[in-house]
């Protein structure tokens, strides 16, 4: 008997492995490592193609070709990847049946998924690589490197795009979720109201309406 009672109290024993990979998945400070390296892969392999290609290469189409292909890659992947996955958000253009141009810009709800460590590392990459840019415009400008005005401009460009449409995303997000406060708040009022509505008292005294006088009177 003492055994069968043994092997029951074992068989009610439930082991949660996956709890503990969760809590260590939870405590990362980079959960998405491959995601982050490609944030910053093509933008800063841009910019070290820009400023090394006169070793490699004599030729200004076959360098301005490679420089641009990288932005180009640096452009979508930051656009449609490493923006949605690291800080949950996203922006987008579309024209409708009219010819007229629509811009989008969306956020996750919930930021559980994002950790400090991944948002500090897209939004640094995110504003210091156009800074970078308007320096090498300036030099550009400075040292009279017209033919390389088109290689920075359009590496500035690219740039600012996404900066603009990221902060943009950013911003409509505070709104809504301050709206969201807004809203919630305002529902919870209401229902208390409706489950409590108030009543006509004075401290002490109370409201009463006489049938036979339209001027009520305090007791």
């Amino acid at each position: 008997m003492a055994d069968m009672d043994h092997l029951d109290a074992t068989e009610d024993v439930a082991l949660n492995f996956g709890d503990e990979d969760e809590i260590l998945y939870r405590k990362k400070k980079f959960r998405k490592p491959l995601v982050t390296i490609f944030h910053l892969l093509f933008r800063v392999a841009a910019i070290i193609a820009y400023l090394l290609c006169g070793w490699f290469s004599d030729s200004f189409i076959t360098n301005f070709v490679i420089i641009v292909l990288l932005l180009s890659f640096d452009f979508w992947t930051v656009k449609n990847v490493t923006g949605r996955l690291l800080v949950g958000l996203r922006w987008w253009n579309y024209v409708d049946e009219d010819g007229n141009s629509h811009w989008v810009f969306e956020s996750r709800k919930s930021d559980k998924q994002v950790t400090t460590a991944e948002s500090r590392v897209f939004w640094l990459g995110l504003v210091i690589c156009p800074l970078i840019w308007t320096f090498f415009l300036v030099a550009a400008l400075f040292s009279l490197k017209f033919k390389w005005l088109l290689v920075v401009a359009v590496g500035l460009s690219l740039n600012v795009a996404n900066l603009i449409g990221y902060v943009r995303c950013k911003k409509d997000a505070g709104k809504n979720i301050k709206s969201f406060a807004g809203n919630f708040l305002g529902r919870q009022l209401l229902n208390q109201v409706q489950v409590n509505p108030p009543r006509n008292r004075l401290p002490g005294r109370f409201l009463i309406q006489n049938p036979t006088s339209p001027v009520p009177r305090l007791l």
